[in-house]
């Protein structure tokens, strides 16, 4: 793949900023608000200001590929069992101490921007190599959302469906145009107090809320994250706050995983999440209310298998990635039902 020499060597020009009375630039996409002298760059590294004007440095350009079953992103609601061309850039707005792409998300260095793609070519890559999506992840794609909402454009014009997994750290007004040009999200939940965002994350709870509502209304299929920290966002009380949330702001069918954690980056204090913290996560959060709640980063055939709400059939068994519809009836629209009690199941089936 290759990319124009402007687009890499200065980037495009971003949206959402404005100029301050001084001369800096303020950009308006996340909380943030990074407020820029000529040269400097923001809180994610990728947005800078160039001659007076707010640039995105990483506009065309990539951190890698690879093709991964949808599975991986995680969503087990929109489209199980088909492939995706994942591919992210480099940076980050949040400043998780347990981030387990550091690699990338928190990358300085130009050289681990291996490869160059405009938008149309990244979807010709995905239809050549029969991907029914493509997923911005790696690290977070709401700061390169231009070139993003590009390529989902590029993607949607050739039949492929634009994912995002992201963090959700978004101003509402950028927010919306970023989840309606895509087909369905991960979000993470990273824990479910203000104490945690603020000292973990570096950032707000209630940003990350609002995106959950602004997604989820924009007609993007989403699905949630929760990663559990040993001794930090694992207690019941938390988990059963989030699930009772969750169902009352978004309701019930929002598919939600519980992944374990691993000692990385800043957090090599904590040992990794036992196999019986996301069992037993997933049980309180479906005593709240919750109807398809998963369990990953673990061998758990029953906790990553899709169950019917109301008859208990299995509808997709699945164990890590290995995925098999067994009992959905699958309709041209992408909606689908029990294929035992004629119960509509929340998704995009085929």
């Amino acid at each position: 793949m290759s990319a124009t020499a402007e687009s890499v060597a200065t980037g495009r020009v971003a949206r959402w900023w404005e100029r301050c009375a001084d001369g800096r630039v303020r950009c308006v996409l996340c909380p943030r608000f990074c407020t820029l002298r000529d040269g400097r760059r923001g809180f994610c590294f990728v947005r800078a200001n160039s001659g007076g004007a707010l640039r995105l440095t990483t506009y065309g350009r990539s951190s890698g590929f690879a093709i991964d079953p949808v599975e991986k992103k995680p969503l087990n609601h929109f489209l199980p069992g088909s492939r995706v061309l994942s591919f992210g850039t480099a940076g980050c707005n949040l400043g998780c101490k347990f981030c387990q792409n550091w690699e990338i998300s928190k990358s300085r260095e130009w050289d681990s921007l291996a490869a160059e793609a405009l938008p149309e070519e990244i979807a010709s890559a995905a239809a050549s190599s029969a991907c029914a999506s493509v997923a911005f992840t790696y690290n977070d794609p709401v700061i390169f959302a231009e070139y993003a909402i590009d390529t989902a454009r590029a993607c949607r014009a050739k039949g492929i469906h634009p994912i995002a997994v992201t963090a959700g750290y978004i101003e509402p007004s950028p927010a919306r145009e970023f989840f309606a040009s895509m087909d369905a999200a991960n979000i993470d939940l990273k824990g479910f107090t203000e104490d945690f965002y603020r000292k973990v994350t570096g950032g707000r709870l209630s940003t990350v809320l609002t995106t959950l509502q602004i997604a989820q209304d924009s007609g993007c299929w989403v699905e949630i994250t929760t990663l559990l920290i040993p001794g930090l966002n694992d207690s019941d009380e938390e988990i059963a706050a989030m699930a009772e949330w969750i169902v009352s702001h978004l309701g019930p069918d929002v598919p939600h995983h519980f992944s374990a954690f691993h000692p990385d980056f800043r957090m090599m204090d904590r040992p990794p999440t036992p196999p019986e913290t996301l069992k037993r996560a997933r049980e309180i959060a479906m005593r709240g209310g919750e109807h398809f709640v998963y369990t990953g980063n673990i061998s758990d055939p029953r906790g990553q298998s899709t169950y019917c709400p109301r008859c208990g059939a299995v509808a997709v068994k699945r164990n890590w990635y290995v995925t098999e519809v067994v009992g959905v009836n699958a309709r041209a629209d992408g909606t689908g039902t029990c294929a035992h009690c004629g119960t509509k199941l929340p998704g995009v089936w085929r």
